[in-house]
């Protein structure tokens, strides 16, 4: 990738350095209350290697982080109410290649009679309280999302 005229400079003061891409992403834990304890929305994508997860998703050029978990949530539940984005304090940071992944964590509060409208992408969606829910999540750093979560909700 040839950045122009500046990517001579930094080839010529940094020998050896490669410019990487950073891209930054969402992922929104959802939850709803019944009978005062938090169940959580879990989600599985399309496809033969999906696994149960959160919301995640693209944070668009110049987007603020809560209009893009808001954007998120209309597009894949259809839901246009909430009680609107928890940031949990969680950024996470991952290399591919000569990508550079951020990965900002939120929760959103639906109201417990919600109807939703999943997007296509999603093959099942499925309800679950703490419970279920920790154990189905396959990446650790959604299990350690999701109990920061169920922490600050006062449910641990």
């Amino acid at each position: 990738m040839d950045l122009g005229p500046e990517s001579v400079y930094i080839r010529s003061i940094l020998p050896g350095f490669t410019v990487s891409e950073l891209l930054h992403r969402l992922k929104v834990f959802v939850f709803r209350f019944e009978d005062r304890h938090p169940d959580y929305l879990l989600l599985k994508a399309q496809g033969p290697e999906a696994c149960w997860g959160p919301i995640h998703g693209p944070l668009g050029f110049g987007e603020k982080l809560e209009g893009a978990v808001r954007r998120e949530i209309l597009d894949d539940l259809g839901v246009a109410r909430g009680e609107g984005p928890l940031d949990l304090h969680l950024p996470v940071r991952w290399r591919l290649g000569d990508e550079e992944v951020v990965e900002w964590v939120f929760g959103y509060k639906l109201r417990s009679n919600e109807p939703l409208h999943p997007a296509s992408r999603w093959k099942e969606y499925r309800w679950a309280d703490f419970s279920k829910a920790y154990p189905a999540l396959e990446f650790e750093a959604d299990r350690v999302a999701i109990l920061r979560l169920h922490t600050i909700l006062g449910a641990a």
